[in-house]
């Protein structure tokens, strides 16, 4: 009966696996939407064929945006800390 009681967990915890598996590989299925572009200094919007092309282009603009924030980040004041007295 034991062993009755251990197969049946088994198979259901092997059941549990699948489904979550199944699942894990229908999401990695999905397309991906295509990367916007954010909005320029001037205001003026993108051409809208930027938003399209390859997944190489689209590689190179996201590096591109990630480069600019940090630059931009770098270039703000570091907040001192105040010292307790």
């Amino acid at each position: 009966m034991r062993a009755v009681f251990g197969l049946v967990g088994l198979v259901v915890a092997l059941a549990i696996v699948g489904v979550l598996a199944r699942k894990q590989l229908a999401a990695t299925r999905a397309p991906v939407p295509s990367l916007q572009q954010p909005a320029t200094a001037g205001g003026a919007n993108p051409p809208a064929s930027a938003a399209t092309g390859t997944v190489r282009e689209q590689s190179q603009q996201v590096q591109q945006q990630v480069k600019q924030q940090v630059e931009g980040l770098m270039q703000q004041a570091r907040p001192m800390p105040e010292d307790p007295q």
